[in-house]
């Protein structure tokens, strides 16, 4: 850990070399790995790391610099660098970068692990592997088990940052990842795959709650009878219902990257993508009355939990999409000062060597008053897709497309059988403006989204409830 004095000594010294902001971030991560291939154990090991990232502005310009070398002498190198860079950048801005104005905090927050990571070796970490090999191999009665690798993660990520304004936020978050993927195959009827990934923030009390090996077991079961008993889903305009795995992914992808507004502004277009949202879209109409996305980094236990962000800027939920109304964008203190706005706190950085860029955090699409029996009561043709086996989107994240894995039938209001490879494409906002009505249930699924250059990942989840779409045109994906 690092004094703090010196964080704060050298913002002072930022300011009397010229800048006019100054921020020094400490940043850590301290953890555990390892993977698992069917029985055997292939990697494992230990992760640290541990720097001091510096910001500047200076006459306009930008300046950052990281270091991993937290001394006085190699901090003050480290804080010159990053002065230099700005002033030698200068030239290229258009228009000189500015910051929206934000309350001056003092802040400390920490989510609390029961079990702690550091007291438990690793081979009891991941004692459960086996537990979970021979309970997926189990579950089957014709498929064969044709791969099955699982990675477990934890980390304590550790932050102190100051700024020149006077605020100061510390914060630890211990998190705890597993990811499973396993192929069942079945000969003349081919292979089918499932990916996931279970993640929060706490300690090793979480895997007690997850109970690893029943999930595999269950879905084993579940995607062998997908092999054997799969039929082809009906084709044309049919109603679809929606699980909140998939609804998770279509509101992340379609309603939480287009509503970063450095993407907005053309930032990311060489990097992660574009936007199909410009500047002065809020308050355009996307989307049904029942379509509302919500962003919320305070939601207790999440993967994507923060209570401030990167610039000590207070987090809070954003309704990105409200009533189908595109509300709000995603901001950091940058593009909140170009769009005349207030920071809404979404500026995250992966470690030390990254400057904050804009992130969602937890997005999810807002639950209704339905069951799921309310549903599909009504429904006399249609499908369920419960998750989804593959997806792909444009760069604007306008046109995509997603292929069901476990999916049912739905005749005459009731669920009666497997099908196999649904796969519907469609548009953001023909997503949006089919959604009708949603159930009560909301669910949360972990991920680690990529964006930036050099590339950044960072915890997330996404989720909703089920969610009902009128008149879908329905495909079948290849099998």
């Amino acid at each position: 850990m690092i004094d703090e004095t010196l964080l704060e000594y050298i913002v002072a010294k930022g300011i009397k070399l010229g800048a006019s902001y100054a921020e020094a971030r400490y940043h850590k991560h301290k953890g555990s790995y390892a993977v698992t291939k069917m029985d055997k154990i292939i990697s494992v090991g230990k992760i640290l790391s541990e720097g001091v990232a510096i910001r500047v502005l200076v006459k306009g310009s930008l300046g950052f610099s990281s270091t991993n070398n937290i001394s006085k002498e190699n901090l003050e190198h480290a804080l010159e660098r990053a002065i230099s860079r700005a002033k030698a950048l200068s030239y290229m801005y258009v228009e000189p970068m500015n910051f929206a104005g934000t309350k001056t905090v003092t802040r400390s927050y920490e989510v609390k692990e029961y079990k702690k990571f550091k007291d438990v070796p690793i081979n009891e970490k991941i004692g459960f592997y086996k537990e979970v090999f021979s309970s997926l191999r189990n579950a089957l009665s014709q498929a064969k088990l044709q791969s099955l690798l699982l990675e477990y993660f934890d980390d304590v990520e550790e932050k102190i940052i100051v700024t020149s304004e006077g605020s100061k936020v510390k914060s630890s978050i211990p998190r705890i990842l597993i990811f499973y993927n396993f192929i069942l195959h079945l000969p003349e009827k081919g292979t089918i795959q499932r990916m996931y990934e279970l993640g929060a923030s706490g300690g090793l009390e979480l895997l007690d709650k997850w109970k690893v090996s029943d999930k595999i077991y269950s879905e084993a079961k579940v995607l062998e009878k997908v092999l054997l008993e799969g039929r082809s889903p009906p084709k044309g305009k049919v109603d679809v219902v929606l699980g909140s795995e998939i609804v998770g992914l279509m509101v992340h992808e379609s309603a939480g990257h287009p509503s970063e507004a450095d993407r907005i502004l053309g930032r990311e277009a060489a990097q992660a993508g574009e936007s199909f949202i410009r500047k002065g879209m809020t308050g355009k109409r996307i989307g049904s009355e029942i379509s509302t996305v919500i962003d919320d980094p305070t939601i207790p236990g999440s993967y994507g939990y923060y209570l401030y962000d990167d610039e000590c800027v207070e987090a809070r939920p954003k309704y990105l999409y409200k009533n189908g109304i595109i509300n709000e964008h995603l901001h950091n203190r940058w593009t909140a000062k170009i769009f005349k706005t207030k920071s809404n706190g979404s500026a995250r950085a992966m470690d030390y060597t990254s400057e904050p860029i804009i992130r969602m955090s937890n997005t999810y699409f807002k639950p209704g008053d339905y069951s799921f029996e309310e549903l599909i009561e009504d429904i006399k043709l249609g499908v369920y897709i419960r998750n989804y086996m593959e997806w792909n989107i444009d760069d604007t994240r306008w046109s995509q497309r997603y292929v069901g894995l476990e999916s049912y039938l739905i005749e005459n209001g009731e669920i009666k059988g497997l099908v196999r490879n649904p796969a519907i494409e469609i548009t953001t906002k023909g997503f949006y403006e089919s959604v009708d009505a949603a159930d009560k249930n909301l669910e949360f699924h972990a991920g680690t989204c990529g964006k930036g250059e050099p590339h950044q990942g960072i915890p997330v989840w996404f989720g909703g409830p089920n969610v009902r779409l009128r008149n879908i045109i329905l495909g079948v994906a290849p099998y």
